[in-house]
């Protein structure tokens, strides 16, 4: 995408490195140019210069992707007018779950307070911010361009820079890897002669199955015509039931679906399985809204769903000019969609680290800012870990007696939140990244729950909310 030649002898002071022009390295890159004279973004895959497209590296960009209002706001601070370019674009701002017939675990959801949601194809996505970050003279995108390792400095205490396939060499006072979960920090580092980072480890074996379909523009069904009253769905799998799927709007008139499943409950990735297993689900509703609508892509599946932390913040020794961000440092499962809102705040959260230091001081306060960033994962990571362990096949550390209250606890909560205002709002508050876990632990909240909220006698919920009928 910049065929600027490589200045192999080019001085690394002023200069910032970025591994990986996905969501996170695309916002760091932003934060970085507001101290670096210079930021390079290095991505191993060829970025289009002609509009959204699929790329390798991103994978999971096929299927179903949020980007929650706590990082809509984030972005929109960092690079401002981008949430109004994408809506132009055809994404879409919806409200959580007003927009949606949501089926949570409990019963369906009523019309009560959420949270907004910023919701387009991932493709749309990255494109749209990669333009907005170049639009500052001090970024530069290397695509079809692959990290090989770092480069140390005369000390060995150090990282100036990084190496290149084609044998080139990037001089940097800082290097950030935010290259995703294939991320090579670990063997990078090793090769530096420094330990591999301690790993925690879930894995609830989820599986994704995703494809597009034309919106039907007339239908005889409320489920899939113009006046169907809803903009998405989401049926959530639980322990009992472990299939579930998600249907969103994207850009160019289209649904996206998302079917998803534990275990050998993974979703199929061919026809006609695909419609078969939607139709397996706790609800009909997806599979009454797609059953007659034409499909513009064949089924993508995804399976690497494990939550994995990669424990940087805990190193005995951290060399200096180096960080490690996103999910290159600690990655979720994507069925929480938290992805994206986290690294916004990962962006927010480097910004605050960095505040009051120039660009020659940072290299040495790496340590200090590795720390501070990768808190900006804590509150996704307790929420997708703790309800992963509601399934017995999730291997990982065994949940303590404090957890398996929180699980309960938060059953009930998720039962009063389908109809209770006052509990959805700090609900949807939570999940959205916007407030502190403990708002659901407050002593008006927490006597509200239990007073008020049990779970389901009956494991049956109807077929359609009570607000919305089938046909």
């Amino acid at each position: 995408m910049d065929d600027t030649p490589d200045n192999h002898s080019e001085s690394p002071d002023g200069h910032a490195v970025v591994l990986g022009a996905g969501l996170a390295g695309l916002l760091t890159a932003r934060v970085l140019a507001e101290r670096f004279a210079r930021v390079t973004v290095v991505e191993r895959d060829e970025l289009s210069l002609h509009g959204p497209e699929f790329r390798p590296g991103l994978p999971q960009s096929r299927h179903a992707h949020v980007l929650w209002s706590r990082g809509v706001e984030l972005m929109e601070r960092l690079l401002p007018g981008a949430t109004a370019e994408l809506m132009a674009s055809g994404a879409a701002l919806l409200e959580s779950p007003r927009d949606f017939l949501w089926l949570s675990p409990a019963d369906w959801f009523q019309r009560v307070p959420g949270a907004g949601m910023l919701i387009g194809s991932r493709e749309l996505l990255d494109w749209t911010l990669r333009r907005a970050v170049l639009r500052d003279g001090r970024v530069r995108m290397l695509g079809g361009r692959l990290a090989t390792g770092l480069v140390a400095g005369p000390d060995g205490r150090s990282v100036t820079g990084v190496t290149l396939r084609d044998g080139g060499r990037l001089a940097a006072a800082l290097v950030v890897d935010a290259t995703g979960y294939t991320s090579k920090a670990p063997a990078w580092l090793a090769a530096l002669g420094y330990p591999a980072p301690a790993v925690t480890r879930y894995d609830s074996h989820l599986g994704y199955s995703s494809r597009s379909y034309a919106i039907p523009k007339a239908s005889a069904s409320a489920s899939a015509g113009p006046d169907r009253g809803w903009q998405g769905m989401y049926v959530q799998g639980r322990p009992d039931s472990p299939r579930g799927g998600v249907l969103v709007p994207l850009e160019g008139d289209r649904w996206l679906v998302t079917l998803i499943g534990n275990g050998e409950h993974a979703p199929p990735t061919k026809d006609p399985e695909f419609l078969d297993f939607a139709r397996t689900l706790r609800s009909p509703a997806i599979y009454d809204a797609i059953r007659d609508a034409e499909p513009l892509s064949p089924p993508a599946g995804f399976r690497a769903t494990a939550n994995e932390w990669r424990h940087y913040e805990r190193m005995d020794r951290w060399p200096e000019g180096l960080l490690v961000v996103g999910d290159a440092a600690c990655r979720f499962n994507p069925v929480y969609g938290h992805g994206m809102t986290v690294a916004a705040i990962t962006a927010q959260a480097l910004d605050e680290a960095l505040a009051g230091l120039s660009a020659g001081q940072i290299p040495a306060q790496a340590r200090r800012v590795q720390r501070h960033t990768v808190s900006a994962a804590s509150v996704a990571w307790q929420i997708a870990t703790s309800e992963d362990l509601r399934y017995p096949g999730t291997e990982g550390p065994p949940p303590d007696r404090a957890t398996r209250v929180l699980q309960a606890y938060m059953s009930r909560v998720m039962a009063g939140a389908n109809t209770d205002p006052e509990i959805s709002a700090r609900f949807f508050g939570v999940l959205s990244l916007s407030t502190p876990p403990n708002a659901l632990l407050a002593p008006g909240t927490l006597l509200r729950v239990l007073s008020k909220w049990r779970l389901p006698t009956s494991p049956r919920t109807p077929d359609y909310p009570p607000h919305h009928t089938a046909g």
